[in-house]
């Protein structure tokens, strides 16, 4: 379900500290909700994905045009994004770096006991990936992803904006259904 910005701006993340010259392009609720340890869980689901492999065809089909069309402009190529956030991050951030992603070009900055940060850069933009873990009841806990960008130029922001249907209308929709039956799974397997 997708959230307005202040469900993500609201909460005191940490991520704040580090991308006060970012905008916030996307939050969601995910289906997702446990306990107070569940956290790690949710993260390895999320960057063991890859959208190449996706159930969904048109997912796997836009990944792959993404892919073609930026390595055809040099969208990708190696340092043509932002610098890191890596210098960016506090010491005691620095010391807990999260997961690696599977299957896609994102690189961990930190993951504490309820936030987990990834960024991509690229010709078009810088982004980061946050994931969060709110207490919405008592004991439960729900994860929420926000996806913070800041475009390069007028070609980031045009292709933030042709992408945004697409994103709003197969990616996220794909992904969540995924997420949702396999954290499902995931919770009636043993521990």
């Amino acid at each position: 379900m997708r959230l307005p910005d202040s469900a993500h701006t609201s909460r005191p993340w940490r991520i704040h500290e580090l991308t006060p010259d970012f905008r916030v392009e996307d939050v969601w609720r995910l289906s997702a909700s446990g306990e107070r340890g569940d956290f790690p869980r949710i993260v390895q689901l999320i960057v063991s994905r890859d959208p190449g492999q996706s159930s969904s065809r048109a997912v796997r089909a836009l990944f792959a045009l993404r892919w073609k069309i930026g390595a055809l402009l040099g969208w990708d190529a190696e340092g043509a994004g932002r610098r890191s956030l890596q210098a960016r991050l506090p010491a005691d951030l620095r010391a807990q770096p999260g997961p690696v992603f599977a299957g896609l070009p994102f690189s961990s900055l930190y993951m504490t006991e309820d936030e987990f940060a990834a960024e991509i850069a690229n010709r078009t933009m810088h982004g980061v990936l946050h994931l969060g873990w709110a207490l919405e009841e008592e004991g439960r806990y729900g994860a929420q992803m926000a996806v913070l960008v800041k475009p390069n130029g007028l070609l980031g922001r045009a292709y933030m904006t042709a992408i945004r249907p697409f994103r709003h209308l197969i990616v996220y929709p794909a992904m969540l259904r995924t997420l949702e039956r396999q954290w499902r799974q995931r919770l009636s397997a043993p521990r």
